[in-house]
């Protein structure tokens, strides 16, 4: 369950900062009406406590981890909202990105080794 739920947190967390980030971005870079700023705002705010929902306690660690998902979710938003065609360092980096969010949750942490 800690596994599936660490994944879901990281995709709405991916989900409500991307969006937000590009609702601001719509407002500001592309005349669209400022609600959706607004709204961007909200869907940001929200990001933050969906992130505090992790089960791991260390606030460096998730958002390091995290990191690497927005890179991908991003890349991702990218092509699906705006049409964006990604180059093959988009992928190598996002792939980079991801295996590194990948070593930091699944590391054993202090509070998981036998203490020497």
């Amino acid at each position: 369950m800690t596994v599936a739920r660490i994944a879901i947190l990281f995709v709405l967390a991916a989900a409500a900062e991307i969006g937000g980030a590009w609702l601001v971005w719509q407002a500001v870079r592309e005349s669209k009406p400022w609600w959706f700023a607004g709204l961007g705002v909200v869907l940001l705010g929200a990001y933050g406590f969906i992130a505090a929902l992790q089960p791991d306690a260390n606030f460096g660690r998730v958002l390091a981890a995290y990191g690497g998902i927005f890179i991908a979710g991003s890349l991702a938003w990218g092509v699906i909202v705006d049409g964006f065609t990604p180059t093959r360092w988009d992928y190598i980096g996002a792939a980079v990105a991801l295996l590194g969010a990948a070593i930091i949750i699944g590391a054993p942490t202090a509070s998981s080794t036998p203490q020497d």
